[in-house]
């Protein structure tokens, strides 16, 4: 696997132990839908809400920032996905759409922002 894959899914086990230490629970990781993907799928603490977190993980922010590569396009390409993911799991909790950033190659060094209700698919 190339290394930028590997400090991808390293990113999105961090992200998915942030939200489960958030009390968050998680329902799917790398969920498919052909050539578009879900990194993480989980509920909310309350149950209310099912939240679909894009994870974008830079070993540096010297260039742009991870969340910056989260474009007009990818926000339609995700929210076609949560829409497949709705239908085929039939979903009636609310959606929302976070992103989760982190910024490091350690856990320990790792700076991680958790956006929630980042961007809405319907509006771009």
């Amino acid at each position: 696997m190339a290394t930028h894959n590997d400090l991808g899914k390293w990113g999105e086990e961090l992200a998915s132990q942030h939200l489960r230490e958030k009390g968050y629970t998680i329902l799917d990781r790398d969920w498919r839908l052909g050539h578009r993907d879900l990194d993480i799928i989980a509920r909310t603490p309350d149950g209310t809400t099912v939240v679909f977190v894009e994870v974008k993980t830079r070993t540096s922010d010297v260039i742009s920032r991870p969340q910056d590569a989260i474009n007009a396009r990818k926000i339609r390409s995700l929210g076609a996905a949560a829409n497949a993911y709705i239908k085929e799991f039939q979903i009636w909790d609310e959606p929302r759409f976070d992103i989760i950033s982190i910024i490091g190659d350690r856990a320990e060094t790792a700076l991680l922002e958790h956006v929630e209700d980042a961007f809405n698919p319907l509006l771009i």
